[in-house]
């Protein structure tokens, strides 16, 4: 969290929601990400492998005011814009033009058929029809590019990367601190009760999936397993990478194990109804999300925290990171939005939010206002803590 301001924002979804619970609500209940700043979007392949552009994040997910979801994906890309050095007026049209996708987005929803909302989602190709796009040669090939880096992340690649092999079988390299397998793991962290905490967590996972897929990962054996360091909003939980071998060592599958906490979002909102931190998690990406990873689950042990499963790389892709020019970013704020007004339809009452938001720009304005304050917020809240932690680590 400390390397930007940005860094610290993704890190502190606890702060914002903290920030956010005591304001009015508009009593508008959806399953909300819980997370939604621009990095928690992005691509993945669905199980008819189309490349689907999506929200990608669900560790806080949990139902509560549609508008917690928009204003904390606003303010990142006010941060963002700032951090980037953007000039003010830019960083407020960015901001607005993403509320007012939301708007737009939500209020075309709220006309659909049931179905239709339930079944539409967001390829490459969509976005190569869009009339702003379709002219635009450099955001062709931008999507294009994309697109191609996306698709050569799969477990093949991640096999190239991530494993080694030593007669005749693949097993996950040692990489530390960031990969560390079982076989490297000190004996003081107890290495073969975590793995076999580990193998039985795995029948649980199994148990999980629906008798189609179950049949399916029964294909695959598993031969290895590594301890992984997770990202920016997940630091302290536990991660694995557990490596599976189908019908010989070129058919490799990699599952990505993530410790389930409650959400941070909780004490603000009515619980969970999900006593399985990590069903809490697979059932909201499931209800966000146009279509999930097939081996999508979660497991629990008597001894051990909640956890969820999913595949590793499978197509898997983030794009804001290259965004740096002002255009870009605020196309992908709105893709963004447009993207997240499809998640909340499914699960809340579309045509209410939109009679909500209204037809008028006052939302978008409002929205805008608020992302350059909790900037503003943002950056004292950062600066205070590098100063605290240049404190701590201060000699005497």
């Amino acid at each position: 969290m400390s390397p930007s301001p940005f860094a610290f924002f993704r890190g502190a979804a606890a702060v914002m929601a903290a920030d956010l619970a005591p304001g009015p609500r508009s009593g508008l209940t959806v399953q909300l990400c819980g997370d939604a700043h621009l990095s928690n979007f992005g691509t993945y392949a669905s199980p008819e492998r189309q490349l689907v552009f999506d929200v990608n994040d669900f560790d806080e997910t949990i139902a509560g005011p549609f508008e917690w979801d928009l204003k904390r994906l606003v303010a990142s890309l006010r941060i963002e814009a700032e951090q980037k050095e953007f000039d003010d007026a830019a960083c407020e049209m960015i901001a607005r033009r993403t509320a007012e996708e939301y708007r737009t987005s939500i209020g075309r929803l709220a006309e659909m058929r049931t179905l239709d909302v339930w079944y539409s989602y967001l390829t490459p190709e969509n976005l190569r029809r869009l009339e702003e796009i379709a002219n635009d040669k450099r955001a062709q090939l931008q999507i294009e590019r994309y697109a191609d880096k996306a698709r050569s992340r799969d477990n093949l690649q991640a096999l190239s990367k991530l494993a080694e092999k030593v007669d005749g079988r693949y097993r996950i390299r040692s990489e530390p601190p960031l990969l560390v397998p079982m076989r490297d793991v000190g004996a003081q962290n107890r290495p073969d009760e975590l793995t076999a905490m580990a193998w039985d967590d795995f029948g649980s996972f199994k148990a999980s999936l629906g008798d189609d897929h179950r049949h399916l990962l029964e294909r695959f054996e598993p031969v290895d397993l590594a301890i992984k360091v997770v990202g920016v909003g997940s630091v302290g939980t536990r991660c694995f990478v557990v490596l599976l071998q189908g019908r010989d060592a070129e058919d490799p599958l990699f599952l990505q194990v993530k410790e389930a906490n409650r959400s941070v979002l909780e004490q603000h909102v009515e619980p969970s109804p999900y006593d399985n931190q990590g069903q809490r998690v697979v059932e909201g990406q499931r209800l966000m999300q146009a279509t999930s990873d097939i081996f999508l689950g979660w497991s629990r042990d008597t001894e051990a925290p909640d956890f969820y499963w999913r595949q590793l790389r499978d197509w898997k892709g983030s794009s804001h990171v290259v965004l740096d020019d002002p255009l870009d970013l605020e196309r992908y704020g709105r893709l963004c939005a447009a993207t997240l007004a499809r998640a909340h339809a499914r699960s809340g009452d579309a045509i209410a939010i939109a009679a909500y938001l209204g037809r008028s720009d006052r939302f978008d304005r409002a929205l805008a206002e608020f992302a350059a304050k909790y900037a503003v917020q943002n950056l004292a809240d950062f600066r205070g803590f590098t100063a605290a932690m240049k404190a701590v680590a201060a000699p005497g």
